[in-house]
C-alpha cells in the first residue's frame, strides 16, 4: 500500500529535513522503497539545499530515483528566504505542477516523505496554506517540534489548529 507522509513543523529551522533523512533510513531498513518530494524551498542560492539533501539520501536506498531530477523533488524554488506567499513574487504556485511531480515520485516508490517549507500556518498562495497542501498531498502529518525554550506554546497551538486537520497527525520532539 502506497503511503505519503507530510513532515512539517511549528516554525522554520526545526529539524524537518533531520527527521525526513532519518524516516527515510528507517523505513527502507524496513523494505520499503522511499521516494522523497519537497514542493517549494525558499532561501535557494544555487541548488534547494534541503530537497538535495532529501534526493541524495533517498538515492541511496532507493535506486529507482536517480531517473528523476532536484526540478522534480523541488518543483519550485525560489531566492528570497522568506514565506512562499512572499517569496515567489508575482509567480503562481500551481497545484497541478505540484500534483504531477509527486505523481512521478510515487511511481518509484512505495512511500513518498513530502516536507513542507517552514511551519504549518505559513502562507503558500492568498488562499492556500502550507497545512492544505498537506492536507491535499499527504495521508498522515508528521509535526516536528523542537526542544527548546518557548516550544510548549507553539506546539500547543499547532496541534490545536490539527483537531480540524483532514488527516491523522502525529508528532515527535527534535532533541536538538
Amino acid at each position: 500500500m502506497q503511503q505519503t507522509i507530510f513532515v512539517s513543523a511549528t516554525n522554520t529551522n526545526i529539524g524537518k529535513t533531520y527527521i525526513s533523512c532519518a524516516l527515510i533510513e528507517r523505513l527502507s531498513a524496513r523494505g520499503y522503497k522511499v521516494g522523497v518530494f519537497k514542493p517549494i524551498e525558499t532561501g535557494v542560492v544555487d541548488v534547494p539545499v534541503d530537497a538535495h539533501t532529501l534526493f541524495e539520501t533517498a538515492k541511496l536506498y532507493n535506486p529507482a530515483l536517480k531517473a528523476l531530477d532536484l526540478q522534480t523533488i523541488c518543483p519550485y524554488q525560489f531566492a528570497l528566504p522568506a514565506a512562499p506567499y512572499v517569496a515567489k513574487g508575482h509567480e503562481k504556485i500551481e497545484m497541478e505542477v505540484i500534483t504531477a511531480a509527486l505523481e512521478r515520485i510515487k511511481a518509484l516508490s512505495d512511500m513518498v516523505i513530502i516536507e513542507g517549507a517552514g511551519g504549518l500556518l505559513v502562507p503558500v498562495e492568498e488562499n492556500l496554506m502550507v497545512l492544505d497542501i498537506a492536507q491535499l498531498l499527504a495521508d498522515k502529518l508528521l509535526l516536528v517540534v523542537p526542544s527548546r525554550l518557548g516550544s510548549i506554546n507553539d506546539t500547543l497551538l499547532n496541534l490545536f489548529r490539527l483537531q480540524h486537520a483532514t488527516l491523522p497527525v502525529v508528532w515527535t520532539v527534535n532533541l536538538f
